[in-house]
């Protein structure tokens, strides 16, 4: 968490369920975590071609410090590096699949609103 203190009023859980999940990329990573087992760095570069190889990184290593994304490195030549959800990420799944629908009525909505002007 990047608060030491929560001694929030109301809406203080949105507030950390959203930082900690918050970002450009970490929804997308989320989304591709959640319909594969795991993703190996590469795979996910390549799902992701906009994001820079920096900033990946950073925003996976967040995601293994709170505890969400696991990350496991294989001793081999070349290491290997696969990312997949701990369980308490697994909570995540019926969220993000709620986030994804929204989205897509979003979408619709802003495309139509666009057709209509």
């Amino acid at each position: 968490m990047k608060h030491e203190d929560y001694s929030c009023s109301f809406g203080c859980s949105v507030e950390v369920a959203i930082e900690a999940i918050g970002g450009k990329w970490k929804g997308v990573i989320l989304h591709h975590l959640t319909t594969s087992e795991y993703r190996r760095f590469n795979e996910l570069t390549r799902l992701m071609p906009k994001v820079t190889q920096r900033m990946l990184t950073k925003q996976l290593r967040e995601l293994e410090k709170d505890e969400i994304v696991l990350r496991t490195v294989y001793a081999e030549v070349p290491p290997r590096v696969e990312y997949r959800l701990t369980s308490f990420g697994q909570t995540l799944k019926p969220i993000l699949a709620e986030l994804e629908q929204w989205g897509a009525q979003y979408l619709k909505k802003f495309s139509q609103n666009r057709a209509d002007s």
